[in-house]
């Protein structure tokens, strides 16, 4: 069978090596360049969009923000696995919020914005501080503003219009404003729904963002009551969509309660750790789903944590000396702040995962792999 993707980034790459052993072809169509490419040798194809989309038996997506005109001909083909909708849903944070509404899955209050009388009416019904985000474009803490005083509203009102005065009549640009929840910890959840709606979650990952990107998460933590929650919701959400495939949603926890922050339809940084701790990766499935197979086993080997590589030009190889460890690289070019691999490392209890992350901590330097050092001692109870 043949798959195609459209985007050429980290994750069509992880698709493709998962693919290989189901006899499952990837080739993934490069938004930028308009070519299609294979998303692992980087080797550019002669195939047209067109030519690509005709000769694939799937067509899925690794990323929210495509092109209009691509997704309508990809929806056409009525080949395009979770659809034209769910990926809009994925790139919209006001088509989101109704779709949190529809589905009636909780989140924190919210306002819609495009003029200045909305903002005013956030601020004095939801009070502040606030937190604001643009409908469109925003990714990985981009497009957000903190709005903490009312000395701040003129500045930072001028920075929201000039992002609403940048969407056209045929693309306008919202913004969003939620009231700041007081949260304990961020989580998600990630899950796959098959063609015939059958669904399988994988266990609620815990996650740590520094200035607004992942940095390490764990799977292998929860109680059965955080994760029933976290279930619901993929199923409402899932269902609601009329989903195929792989779809993230990271909460915030608040006292045991979960509120959603925003939903992913595709595979998700913070489901990385599935290449080791699964049977069936999320990749896997992705593929699987996509393409019609049975969804495969999403039930945890054993406790394990992903390392984002951020910026790095190389992963240390004497991080393959602690045992339960894995390395992943993109094969990119480096830049400051860019998600260059991820190593994952896995271990028999929570206890044994907080020494190979010590171990870990010795090897990758705090100011570029924040959070390693404490959590491994969280984890031990030191």
């Amino acid at each position: 069978m043949k798959v195609l993707v459209l985007g050429a980034g980290q994750l069509a790459r992880m698709m493709s090596l998962s693919a290989t052993h189901l006899d499952i072809q990837v080739s993934a169509y490069d938004v930028g360049t308009e070519s299609i490419i294979d998303p692992v040798t980087f080797i550019k194809s002669e195939l047209s969009l067109a030519e690509a989309i005709s000769q694939a038996d799937a067509i899925t997506a690794e990323f929210e923000h495509i092109p209009d005109d691509v997704l309508s001909v990809c929806e056409r083909s009525g080949k395009f696995f979770p659809g034209a909708q769910a990926i809009k849903t994925g790139g919209d944070r006001a088509i989101e919020k109704a779709l949190l509404e529809r589905a009636k899955v909780p989140c924190a209050p919210y306002k819609i914005i495009t003029e200045k009388s909305h903002f005013l009416d956030a601020i004095s019904s939801l009070g502040l501080p606030l937190v604001v985000k643009t409908c469109q474009a925003g990714y990985d803490g981009k497009g957000q503003w903190r709005v903490k005083s009312e000395q701040e509203i003129e500045a930072i009102w001028s920075e929201m219009n000039a992002f609403l005065s940048s969407g056209t009549a045929l693309a306008p640009h919202t913004i969003v404003a939620e009231q700041m929840i007081p949260f304990d910890r961020e989580v998600s959840i990630i899950g796959v729904r098959s063609k015939s709606g059958e669904v399988k979650v994988y266990p609620l990952t815990e996650n740590q963002h520094t200035h607004g990107v992942l940095t390490l998460s764990i799977a292998g933590k929860e109680k059965s009551e955080i994760q029933q929650q976290a279930e619901q919701a993929f199923s409402a959400l899932s269902s609601s969509l009329n989903y195929v495939g792989v779809l993230a949603i990271e909460f915030f926890d608040v006292g045991g309660k979960l509120l959603v922050n925003e939903i992913a339809p595709r595979v998700h940084n913070s489901g990385h750790w599935t290449q080791q701790g699964c049977h069936a990766s999320q990749f896997e499935n992705h593929m699987r789903a996509v393409t019609g197979l049975p969804l495969g086993d999403t039930r945890l080997i054993q406790p394990t944590a992903m390392i984002n590589v951020l910026g790095q030009s190389c992963i240390p190889t004497a991080v393959l000396q602690v045992a339960g460890t894995t390395s992943h690289w993109y094969g990119k070019s480096a830049k400051p702040g860019r998600k260059m691999g991820h190593i994952n490392v896995s271990a028999k209890d929570l206890s044994a995962l907080g020494d190979a992350l010590s171990k870990l901590a010795d090897i990758l330097p705090e100011q570029d792999y924040p959070g390693v050092e404490s959590t491994a001692k969280l984890l031990k109870g030191d």
